[in-house]
């Protein structure tokens, strides 16, 4: 049976793996130790498995400038799942309960850069329709947000800058 829970100290070395072999390096599991050890994460969940591992997503905050000043919202990102488990919903259950998560903890707008065809089914739109722009050349159709309030993005427009850490990914 599959479950979603949040991350404990012990699982640090099976979410190191499970994003590296997400990702086939290890960069990505580099980014979430340094936001772990930075204190830069709002949300981190884990699937497990039969007592294993087998998906994780990190939520962290992130900046946006704009002429008005700056407001704070988050970043979903990194989320892996073991490439034995994936397309099997694993991944799409963690956006789900991290989305919840988010919510929870009064967040009301959540940024990802990521597939074009997998983040809208989860409420993701083109950010740059909303006049939102983000900091790392992407694809328009990738750099995607939601509002996990209906109305957070009302009049709020800007630069979105992630923390430091992603510049080494």
């Amino acid at each position: 049976m599959l479950t979603v829970r949040a991350e404990a100290p012990e699982d640090r070395e099976s979410v190191r793996r499970v994003n590296e072999a997400a990702f086939g390096r290890a960069g990505e599991a580099d980014l979430v130790e340094a936001l772990r050890a930075g204190g830069r994460h709002s949300v981190s969940l884990v699937a497990e498995e039969a007592g294993r591992v087998v998906g994780h997503i990190l939520f962290s905050p992130l900046t946006v400038e704009s002429g008005a000043g700056e407001w704070v919202a988050q970043g979903l990102g990194p989320m892996a799942v073991v490439p034995g488990r994936q397309r099997r919903g694993v991944g799409s259950l963690l956006v789900r309960e991290g989305l919840r998560s988010c919510a929870r903890l009064g967040h009301e707008v959540v940024f990802v850069l990521g597939h074009a065809d997998y983040y809208p089914r989860f409420g993701f739109r083109a950010a740059a329709r909303e006049g939102l722009a983000c900091e790392f050349p992407a694809p328009e159709e990738c750099f995607m947000v939601a509002e996990l309030r209906p109305g957070a993005l009302a009049g709020r427009k800007g630069l979105v800058r992630y923390a430091p850490e992603f510049k080494n990914v």
